[in-house]
């Protein structure tokens, strides 16, 4: 049994990573969340099944997210905006990322923190301005790392977790995204 040093159990990532390559299908995951209004903008949203090899998977716990704006915005500050949890989704996936490069390269982390930042001019959802984007106009994401190893190996885990992290790919290339009314 290899030992493991950051918490992340390699040898099962790698042993499940050859065996979809020889099942792809099973590699077929469908993650979902469902929200109900509650007043004003303040929205609940719940997580706990999903699809995922073959079958309906379910986590351990339900997890319960409040979302709202912030009462400088003429809201009740119930939650987090919809738009920082973008950043939470980014900050845990990149943070995952570097916890499982590192394991798998045999450096031994102390702590990872991450900082992250998205300017966004909010005149495009408020529509005071059509020509304002209303999403971030970008994202700065700066970590704090300290592992036994040099400063380039730390950048390398970096960019090797940036390579493969599915929210990072999310945010920067387009996403089919479908809104229906049922």
């Amino acid at each position: 049994m290899a030992t493991v040093t950051n918490g992340v159990n390699v040898q099962a990532l790698l042993e499940a990573r050859d065996a979809l390559k020889a099942s792809p299908e099973a590699a077929q995951f469908t993650w979902r969340a469902s929200s109900k209004w509650n007043e004003g903008v303040h929205t609940t949203i719940k997580v706990q099944g999903f699809s995922g090899l073959g079958a309906e998977q379910s986590h351990q716990e339900e997890s319960v997210f409040q979302a709202d704006h912030p009462e400088v915005l003429a809201a009740t500050d119930n939650g987090i905006t919809p738009i920082e949890y973008l950043l939470v989704g980014l900050a845990s996936c990149l943070s995952a990322g570097v916890a499982s490069v590192a394991e798998n390269r045999g450096i031994k982390l102390r702590s990872v923190e991450a900082t992250l930042e998205g300017s966004h001019d909010i005149r495009g959802i408020l529509g005071a301005d059509s020509d304002v984007r209303n999403g971030f106009n970008d994202i700065k994401v700066t970590f704090h790392i300290d592992a036994d190893a040099s400063a380039q190996e730390i950048e390398a885990l970096v960019a090797q977790s940036q390579k493969r992290s599915a929210v990072f790919d999310a945010i920067t290339n387009p996403t089919d995204v479908t809104v229906e009314v049922a």
